[in-house]
């Protein structure tokens, strides 16, 4: 699962404290058991407005100011969240993710802050737990350069809503060309496998969240690609694993080799909805 933090700034009329943000962290990590919580930090920005941080109108908002971008320029911000996650991480085991990457420089920076918070932490004497640094791949930049983001990164996600949205220039909010949104086109897929793949070879795990995790039809190629987690709302969780449980690594391979070789997204989806297992 994945902890969209952007939750806790909106629908209100300022922003949250660090104790604000702690006692939720907190609450969250306490009842899971020790189970890992994947923290992404503030996601804002594009469909996600939040009025009380005065973000400028553009243009184009999805590729705008938002995300990782407000984060590192605006460190106040950040740091308060940070500093709220490693205070809660003494109470549970939690992982942070940075959404919206498009180059190490970014991860970098990032840990950088992170790290200034534990320090000045760590000089209070607040108690502390381990935390993992994740990339969310939801951009081009980071799917194609995911053999780089590996060398920074304990795991990586896959967010194909926007990853899919961005790699074959489709509005997905746009009813007159949401026909064209799908994350079966081969530009996708394509993506999809190098990232899994970069994540294979440096030795990280890779997810995936967002709609695509939860598709039938593409379970299957996710599989042989060697996804490792789905990350799914919790009424999928049932149907995904029944799915999962019913491909072997044989049938897998097969069929991916079959959608790989085809050319459209009508192809392909042609191919891998014949498939779906009832």
């Amino acid at each position: 699962g994945l902890f969209r933090s952007e939750f806790i700034y909106l629908g209100r009329e300022d922003y949250p404290t660090e104790e604000e943000q702690f006692e939720i962290y907190k609450e969250v990590l306490s009842r899971m058991g020790g189970k890992k919580v994947i923290i992404r930090t503030l996601d804002i920005g594009a469909d996600k407005q939040v009025d009380y941080f005065d973000l400028p109108r553009e243009e184009n908002p999805a590729m705008g100011y938002r995300a990782i971008r407000i984060c590192l320029t605006r460190r106040d911000v950040f740091k308060t969240q940070l500093r709220a996650i490693l205070r809660a991480s003494a109470f549970g085991t939690v992982s942070i993710m940075f959404p919206m990457i498009i180059s190490v420089r970014e991860v970098r920076d990032a840990k950088e802050i992170l790290e200034e918070c534990r320090a000045e932490l760590k000089a209070q004497g607040v108690p502390m737990g381990e935390v993992e640094i994740g990339v969310m791949i939801e951009t081009p930049a980071a799917a194609l350069t995911a053999d780089l983001l590996a060398k920074e990164a304990a795991f990586f996600s896959i967010g194909t809503n926007d990853l899919t949205q961005y790699t074959i220039a489709v509005d997905r909010g746009n009813a007159k060309v949401e026909k064209l949104y799908t994350a079966l086109h081969p530009a996708v897929l394509r993506s999809i496998r190098n990232v899994i793949q970069a994540g294979r070879e440096a030795g990280i795990p890779v997810g995936m969240c967002g709609e695509s995790a939860a598709d039938p039809a593409l379970i299957p190629l996710l599989l042989h690609f060697g996804l490792d987690e789905f990350s799914v709302s919790a009424s999928s969780v049932l149907a995904t694993r029944k799915t999962i449980s019913e491909w072997s690594g044989e049938q897998a391979a097969q069929l991916t080799e079959q959608a790989m070789a085809l050319a459209t997204p009508d192809e392909v989806g042609a191919c891998l909805h014949g498939q779906v297992k009832a």
